[in-house]
């Protein structure tokens, strides 16, 4: 769907930032709105997909106020909330103290080599600059047989959905949005950057160009969403017995 090169529509990091500085204070109820629930739905999935347990290391991305690390923290999970917005950063701060808040673009991640075991990025991928070197990042920070949890807006499955759903993301959005949010024009960008994500194939095959192994992905709510799911490759490991554990887990590239 769209050109991948216009997924961020010309604006730099600090752009971004500055956007999300704004509508920090109402973020999370625009979006509860403004997806008209599901967004509680697609988090759940999230963690389920991530499947963090107590005493893992987890970076959450793009993660705001935090909302979608606190179910890692409440697990017993190490969470790191990352995000480029210090408006989103402080907002979270004051809401969860517990959980460790840290200034992380994506494209140069603040971490070593090897620090996490999961990797996760909801709806913010699509707001990069540099997709792909965001990705190699990523993986770069994870450890060898870690993990990517990536939930993105995508491209609906069923034609006549898809038509609709785009008359409401490109007209209905924005105004819903001046209902409820402190800086409606965000939602006019946000509405723009999701059509010009590539779709579930292609972000798939931008996760192999930037190194993951076993990419596969699964449509939420009709494709409005997907959820892809990838491995960091373990060195250590032989591939013959990489493509057994494929076999016998049913990890294949592309949709689940």
């Amino acid at each position: 769907m769209g050109d991948m090169n216009r997924a961020h529509l010309d604006k730099q990091p600090s752009e971004v930032a500055a956007m999300f500085d704004r509508v920090a204070a109402r973020y999370d109820v625009t979006n509860d709105v403004a997806s008209l629930g599901q967004a509680r739905l697609w988090r759940t999935q999230v963690v389920r997909a991530v499947h963090a347990v107590r005493g893992e290391s987890v970076l959450d991305l793009a993660a705001g106020t935090g909302t979608s690390s606190e179910p890692f923290a409440d697990l017993g999970a190490r969470v790191v909330a990352g995000d480029i917005s210090e408006g989103m950063l402080a907002e979270g701060r004051r809401r969860r103290p517990d959980i460790d808040f840290r200034y992380a673009d994506a494209m140069d991640l603040p971490f070593g080599d090897d620090t996490f075991d999961a990797v996760t990025i909801s709806f913010g991928l699509r707001n990069v600059h540099d997709t792909i070197r965001a990705l190699s990042e990523m993986r770069r920070v994870t450890k060898p047989g870690g993990r990517i949890v990536v939930c993105e807006f995508s491209t609906p499955t069923f034609a006549p959905f898809r038509r609709v759903y785009f008359e409401y993301l490109m007209r209905a959005l924005p105004s819903v949005a001046r209902t409820v949010s402190s800086n409606p024009d965000a939602y006019v960008y946000l509405a723009e950057s999701i059509r010009a994500w590539p779709d579930q194939d292609g972000l798939a095959a931008l996760m192999s160009d930037a190194g993951w192994a076993r990419v596969r992905y699964r449509n939420l709510t009709g494709g409005i969403v997907a959820l892809h799911r990838a491995v960091k490759p373990d060195a250590a490991k032989p591939d013959a017995a990489a493509r057994d554990e494929d076999r016998r887990s049913g990890s294949a590239a592309g949709a689940e």
